[in-house]
């Protein structure tokens, strides 16, 4: 008799094109969907095209406008542009400019449970809430995907959280996620995924596991799995998908290689301090501290029933005068069933601030904080800078939380709304027959019929990189645990417009830990033809944007040491040729200090025979050992200086 086997096992089982599916072990898996926005996409069009590719191989492959909507010059509208010609180029589905974010919109139109999905954003694993394998990954990983080729992990573990209980109320599923980092961290659950199963789940709808499906990633995790069920069945039937619903749960006696029990009745409104995801303590803690900002939405609290939820709270009163509350529809087809039910009459008369559907402020694209002020936000994030605003001071909360400290000024736990307002918890119902629109959704342009792509003036093309060899080269930064890809490339208005342009946005790269590095990187490159970086835990966390390993690359990176990395930032540097080493004794990272200079001996001989290399620290004498765990795939690609260079050779061969 077979073993029985939980969601994820299942779902790796079905897809499993290479590799055994033993823990640590390099595994592929043929991928059914993939996801592109325009921050990662443009990356993903032009490697597409110089993999001189016909048309997807995928079963759906949609390219989202979600992240840089600001059109304050030329830039991003071009890029639009250049993205929607590329998608109809390549047979994909195109999601214009004001239709929304891509997570939930994936999730309501496209997710099917069973299936596996690849996408060019780290949340894309909030489509685990439909029962698929939704990973995050680096642009070029995603591009082969959609070429057909299999999407490469390795074999995670999984943590299996059983919920038991009911959320009480003024509790919500963001509260939930927040418990999990308060436990878990922004590292804790590197090498798992998370399958959330028991009694507990018929009390989180669709979208409250979509919330924490997607925050899985802020704790390291591969991905976040929840069954199908007839939850799912419900939800996929309100979107007019019913059809496509196929159960999927674990086998009664499935196992997981860890355990955690959650008590849904035991939370508590949670609150993420500056300037970590992880750094959770009850809203108790810090209440009565003034805020600026209130700002409701974003990938991370997409549903209908957040916007609904901050409307009763504010219905009928006027925010604090001190207080911006931001309004982020996560898509035109809620912003639909927000005006028709009065949701959004409710938000305005209270004096709330309405964007467009899009992820706004959440990448730092608007809606910046005034500064030394205190911003509530429901995004996934609260990276230093990753608002806008410098030295930026962002709390993660629920959008309970974030209308009731919208109505008082101040961080306040919105149990306190019962006396303060006499207020009863707003019991929300879903929507029995809520607008399904998808004219802004437009499907894949049929062979024939398909014309060039357009690229605008700010299109560059891809960089060429050379080969690894050994190197002598200053460490141009040494830098602390949980480095986030928000540090080492930022988004933001003024970044973002040039992410199709890797020497313009080379020039931002690690500016928010030094604001020289560009110039002193240049400087290293002429004199040493490249440089190193160091760092502790945890590198390269965060956003799957591969501009992080890219920028430094093109400024002549040659290679990184960290005591541990981010599953996807280690996966890029891979991908563009940078060695990904690690210390094999940590007092190593002690030793060395910034400015002294490291060379490599027999680099590609230890690369290409071993999991160890040696690297010797000229400006003092010492010698370190250095180790690495790429397989076979990934030892190719480093020496070749990339994967898109192993690719051409063997095109060519």
């Amino acid at each position: 008799m077979s073993k029985p086997l939980n969601v994820t096992q299942k779902l790796i089982k079905d897809h499993l094109v290479e590799g055994e599916m033993n823990p640590g072990e390099e595994i592929g898996l043929k991928i059914d969907q993939t996801l592109t926005q325009d921050a990662t996409g443009t990356l993903v069009m032009l490697e597409l095209e110089a993999m001189e590719l016909e048309d997807a191989k995928t079963e759906v492959s949609c390219q989202y406008v979600d992240h840089n909507l600001l059109q304050t010059d030329s830039k991003n509208p071009d890029d639009h542009l250049f993205l929607k010609s590329a998608a109809e180029r390549f047979g994909m589905w195109f999601s214009r400019p004001g239709n929304g974010v891509s997570h939930p919109i994936e999730t309501e139109r496209f997710a099917i449970p069973g299936k596996t999905l690849a996408g060019s954003d780290s949340h894309t694993p909030a489509s685990g809430c439909m029962g698929m394998f939704a990973l995050g990954a680096g642009g070029l990983d995603v591009a082969f995907a959609i070429a057909g080729e299999p999407m490469h992990i390795k074999m995670p573990k999984v943590l299996g959280v059983e919920l038991k209980g009911n959320l009480p109320d003024w509790v919500s599923a963001k509260d939930v996620v927040l418990e999990m980092l308060r436990r878990y961290d922004v590292d804790g659950a590197t090498g798992y995924v998370i399958e959330y199963f028991g009694d507990g789940l018929k009390n989180l709808s669709t979208m409250d596991r979509h919330v924490i499906a997607n925050m899985g990633t802020e704790m390291g995790a591969t991905t976040t799995v929840f069954p199908a069920d007839d939850e799912v069945r419900r939800f996929m039937s309100s979107q007019g998908r019913g059809d496509d619903f196929v159960e999927l749960v674990a086998d009664e006696g499935a196992e997981y290689d860890k355990y955690e029990e959650l008590i849904l009745d035991d939370v508590e409104p949670l609150i993420a301090l500056p300037s970590s995801p992880g750094n959770v303590v009850p809203v108790r803690e810090v209440e009565g501290k003034p805020i600026y900002q209130s700002y409701v939405g974003s990938s991370a609290n997409p549903g209908y029933r957040d916007f609904w939820m901050a409307a009763e709270i504010v219905k009928d009163k006027v925010v604090h005068e001190n207080v911006s509350l931001d309004i982020n529809p996560t898509s035109r087809q809620i912003i639909e069933n927000m005006v028709k039910n009065d949701v959004m009459f409710h938000l305005v008369q209270s004096g709330a601030r309405i964007h467009q559907a899009g992820c706004n402020g959440c990448i730092g694209m608007g809606q910046a904080p005034a500064s030394g002020q205190n911003s509530l936000r429901t995004v996934p994030r609260n990276f230093p800078d990753r608002s806008g605003t410098k030295e930026d001071s962002v709390f993660l909360v629920s959008p309970e939380t974030a209308a009731a400290s919208a109505l008082t000024g101040k961080i306040t736990d919105p149990r306190d709304l019962e006396e303060l307002y006499d207020m009863k918890y707003p019991q929300f119902k879903e929507l029995e027959n809520p607008i399904v629109n998808t004219d802004m959704l437009k499907e894949p342009v049929p062979m024939e019929e398909r014309g060039e792509i357009k690229k605008g003036p700010n299109i560059s093309s891809m960089p060429d990189f050379d080969e690894l060899g050994d190197f002598e080269v200053p460490v141009l930064l040494k830098m602390g645990d949980d480095i986030s890809t928000d540090e080492i490339l930022r988004a933001g208005a003024e970044v973002l417009p040039f992410r199709s342009n890797i020497p313009e946005i080379s020039k931002f790269t690690l500016d928010v830990v030094d604001e020289n590095f560009h110039d002193r990187a240049i400087e290293a490159k002429e004199e040493h033809g490249g440089h190193m970086v160091i760092a502790g835990e945890n590198y390269a966390q965060g956003s799957s944007r591969e501009h992080a390993a890219i920028a430094p690359r093109y400024l002549g990176q040659r290679a990184v040491i960290a005591k541990s990395y981010a599953r996807i930032g280690w996966q890029n540097l891979i991908n563009f040729g940078i060695p990904p080493f690690e210390f094999a004794n940590d007092e190593d990272y002690d030793d060395i200090d910034q400015g002294d200079v490291l060379r490599t001996e027999n680099i590609r001989a230890s690369i290409e025979s071993g999991n160890t290399a040696k690297i010797i620290n000229v400006t003092k004498g010492n010698e370190y050992i250095v180790k690495h765990t790429l397989s076979n795939r990934q030892r190719e690609a480093v020496l070749d200086g990339g994967v898109i260079n192993t690719f051409k050779k063997k095109k060519a061969s």
